[in-house]
């Protein structure tokens, strides 16, 4: 039986270590977060054969979930390269867009010419809580453009992010996930089955996770 997507991108990420885990001596986040997990998809692009299927597999998942999509956005900046690849894979317009205009220079916000009518997805390269992705989402419905959804690599599953897309009305897809890439974690023995309460533990509150 061949490999479903979601085991097929869990073993890419672990594979090409964009995703680490460490239960026993959790990263800190940004946010405060302690965390079992850090993600960096970006580390695919370095890997041409495995950069060559997550580009096939997510532009056949977001021709099949937004079939009408004519222009993809990248959100700056990790979904930038990614994106492009999708927008070349599938002969689509292409632009990327920053969740805050810059602060310099023309203080743009988005990058590149983007029609008015255009039908368009949202690329980013993981779904944590969803706040910086939305943000791109927002600023591009406020100035009359038509975004579809949003779709990414990975997704933590967080209620919380679900909750986010749900307010903004956005649909949102994804290839892997956390639970895929934790049983393949499992399967390859990155790490212990004994391992496996703590890190659902930290999905259901990744807040108040201490290891």
């Amino acid at each position: 039986m061949s490999m479903n997507v979601e085991a097929k991108v869990a073993k890419i990420l672990l594979e090409t270590s964009a995703i680490k885990l460490s239960p026993d001596n959790p990263f800190k986040w940004s946010s405060g977060w302690n965390s079992p997990i850090y993600c960096d998809n970006r580390t695919v692009l370095s890997y041409a054969s495995h950069r060559a299927d997550i580009k096939r597999m997510l532009s056949s998942k977001v021709l099949e979930e937004f079939f009408e999509v004519d222009t993809i956005i990248g959100v700056a900046t990790a979904g930038i390269a990614m994106g492009a690849l999708i927008a070349d894979e599938m002969n689509l317009s292409y632009a990327y867009c920053r969740p805050e205009p810059k602060v310099h220079g023309l203080k743009r916000q988005l990058e590149g010419k983007v029609d008015k009518n255009a039908k368009i997805v949202v690329l980013e390269d993981l779904i944590s809580t969803g706040g910086s992705s939305l943000k791109v989402v927002e600023y591009l419905r406020s100035e009359g453009y038509n975004v579809m959804g949003m779709a990414a690599i990975f997704t933590y599953g967080f209620q919380l992010a679900e909750d986010n897309f749900t307010k903004a009305n956005c649909k949102c897809i994804t290839l892997g996930n956390y639970s895929a890439m934790i049983k393949e974690a499992v399967n390859s023995g990155y790490v212990k089955e004994s391992d496996l309460a703590s890190l659902a533990k930290w999905r259901e509150n990744p807040a108040e996770w201490n290891g």
